[in-house]
């Protein structure tokens, strides 16, 4: 929900978090992550090899895109085809390791691109050190449909991804959000699904109904969300796949909202305002029978669990001001964890389980800040009019969230930033976004 529900990032060096480039004399090519800051590692990728006739177009679009998604990170940084002194018309053939180290590329990415003749397409590739003049692990083939291309593309550059610096990647992933337009006085919300990188974009509701907060489920084919279609919040669960739907919670006299997902996907823990009291509950999805897990007059709201489903993180004004506490998953006592100046609220516990990512307001202003499950090390990533909402990336390497700008003519949209604080930028959309929701990998 908007602005603290209205007064309702992979575990790399939360210090630091910066980025160097190790390679033994004789060792692979690695990122690793460490206190220095460096260049990000200049890479090569020349168009695919279209090995079947009439692929050359699509070779080169993946080619394209695995450049793009390796780009994006802020880890790498693509040399130029114009430097090229030498390109690859062969896979199969020797590569010329002196071109490559006479424009300083660092890692070089080969593939070819074929087609059989049920109409199954091949994509493989090869990923080379090349100042160590070394293949860096062996090469890998992906398959599938010609219409599935940029899947496999982002296939190909979680794999290189991985290899340079020992984590999974996040490319084949995508995200579901909020989409907006029209006037900021009558903005019109509906869901929508995407890649990671805006493409592929999807509608999976319309616009007659205001959307909150949709959040996948631990296998990407299902979102939770609230809907004000029946004049009050209530809490949707639908199918990604035939984009059916059915109402979660619907008691009479109440509101519900803010759902998240168990980490097995069974039960949902949410928020309920009855009487004007806010508690969390959790329900088992399949018999709908539900457990209230807080009993207090403050309000208990944006409840996630932790990776291992053993505990979870909330916000609540118990103390007087919006604070983060982390509980059993079963209820009972909290502990809080937020102790710096200001507002804090929307906690996500991060993939890897030792972070916690959550939106901060002090002094006027609204930040994307981490800290560790015990509140220490808290630091922040965003300084804006207004950030809120972050989102994990599978590896939790990335936060997304959502940035709205000032004014009558302002507006919602998305961004993402590396959990060390670097490389903020712009996440594509087709029009405004808000309150976005990362998937795991694809399966």
């Amino acid at each position: 929900m908007k602005t603290f529900l209205k007064s309702l990032l992979c575990a790399f060096a939360l210090i630091t978090g910066m980025t160097t480039l190790a390679q033994a004399q004789d060792g692979p090519l690695r990122i690793e992550i460490t206190d220095g800051v460096i260049e990000p590692l200049p890479f090569a990728v020349p168009e695919f090899v279209a090995e079947t006739a009439g692929m050359g177009e699509i070779a080169a679009d993946i080619a394209r895109v695995v450049a793009a998604d390796l780009n994006g990170t802020g880890l790498f940084r693509e040399i130029p085809e114009a430097a090229f002194i030498s390109t690859i018309t062969n896979f199969s053939s020797p590569v010329q390791y002196s071109d490559w180290k006479a424009i300083n590329a660092q890692a070089l990415i080969s593939g070819a691109v074929s087609m059989s003749n049920t109409g199954e397409m091949s994509v493989k590739f090869r990923v080379y050190d090349v100042f160590s003049g070394q293949e860096l692990g062996n090469g890998l083939r992906f398959r599938g449909t010609r219409d599935g291309w940029r899947r496999i593309a982002h296939k190909v550059a979680d794999a290189v991804y991985s290899r340079i610096t020992g984590e999974s990647g996040y490319f084949d992933s995508r995200v579901v959000y909020v989409s907006e337009t029209g006037p900021k006085n009558e903005r019109l919300k509906r869901l929508a699904i995407m890649d990671y990188d805006g493409a592929n974009l999807q509608f999976l509701t319309d616009s007659s109904a205001i959307v909150l907060a949709p959040r996948f489920s631990p296998n990407g084919d299902r979102v939770l969300y609230t809907s004000y279609e029946t004049g009050f919040p209530r809490v949707f669960i639908l199918d990604v796949g035939s984009a059916t739907r059915r109402v979660l919670e619907d008691q009479p006299g109440t509101m519900s909202f803010a759902p998240r997902f168990s980490p097995d996907g069974s039960s949902v823990v949410f928020s309920i305002t009855e009487g004007g009291n806010t508690d969390i509950y959790l329900m088992d999805i399949n018999s709908g029978s539900r457990s209230r897990l807080t009993n207090a007059p403050s309000i208990e709201t944006a409840p996630t669990f932790s990776p291992d489903g053993k505990r979870i993180v909330f916000e609540s004004d118990r103390s007087g001001s919006q604070q983060l506490y982390i509980m059993s998953a079963s209820g009972g006592q909290a502990q809080r964890i937020s102790f710096g100046q200001g507002r804090y609220g929307t906690p996500v516990w991060s993939p890897r389980g030792d972070l916690i990512a959550f939106t901060k307001q002090n002094k006027g202003r609204f930040h994307i800040g981490v800290m560790r499950v015990d509140g220490s090390e808290e630091r922040l990533l965003t300084a804006s009019f207004l950030d809120e909402g972050p989102t994990w990336s599978p590896n939790g390497r990335v936060i997304m969230f959502t940035r709205e700008t000032q004014g009558a003519n302002g507006s919602a949209s998305l961004y993402s930033v590396d959990v060390s604080g670097r490389n903020l930028k712009p996440v594509r959309t087709q029009g405004g976004g808000s309150d976005p929701s990362w998937s795991p990998l694809q399966q």
